[in-house]
């Protein structure tokens, strides 16, 4: 298990968490040693928290859900196409978009290195871990009891959830079409062994 992905987006995040653990340490450090007791030093100081709370977060727990891979699959019920997706994925043109959103660990949806399988268990581990991402993006609203103006966290967690919401429908849209095609390649080979 490789602890630091080296894709685009993964060293983007681990960026973004350095900068925002160096800019909430200088932030808070200045604004509760009262050297600079400003609303600005202490909102930078809380933005870059909160944006590094999600990116690590969503680090941490997509690493501890690794440990329970193998209890996760594409063929246990929560991850089955329900009826009203179809219509939804219209709506929403997701055909359109889906290629454009990033991947964090691109090697492991790629066909030449895993089986069609493989690709089907990562989407469903994927999309559990979008799931848990969502649970991130909701506990931040309670940063509003300890620092006030709620309806920003409010709008920081909608906003990390929409972002996250993406990327499940992505697996789900998926999902049903990588199942297809495994269906067909089982099938033929059936019939070629009865040859």
């Amino acid at each position: 298990m490789k602890l630091f992905q080296t894709s685009g987006p993964a060293i983007f995040m681990y960026s973004v968490i350095a900068l925002g653990v160096l800019l909430s340490v200088l932030c808070f450090g200045a604004y509760y040693s009262e050297y600079a007791k400003n609303d600005i030093i202490l909102w930078t100081g809380i933005t870059a928290f909160t944006i590094t709370y999600h990116f690590w977060g969503r680090i941490i727990l997509g690493n501890v859900s690794k440990l329970f891979k193998k209890c996760i699959n594409y063929k246990m019920w929560w991850f089955k196409e329900r009826k009203f997706e179809k219509k939804l994925y219209e709506i929403l043109k997701v055909k359109k978009w889906k290629g454009k959103a990033l991947t964090y660990n691109p090697e492991q949806f790629d066909l030449k290195q895993n089986s069609l399988e493989q690709i089907l268990n990562t989407m469903t581990k994927s999309e559990v871990d979008h799931w848990i991402n969502e649970l991130i993006s909701i506990s931040t609203m309670f940063f509003g009891l300890i620092w006030g103006k709620t309806w920003i966290f409010v709008l920081a967690a909608i906003v990390a959830m929409i972002f996250d919401g993406q990327f499940i429908v992505i697996q789900r849209y998926n999902r049903p079409r990588i199942i297809k095609i495994l269906e067909k390649e089982n099938k033929t080979k059936k019939e070629t062994v009865k040859i």
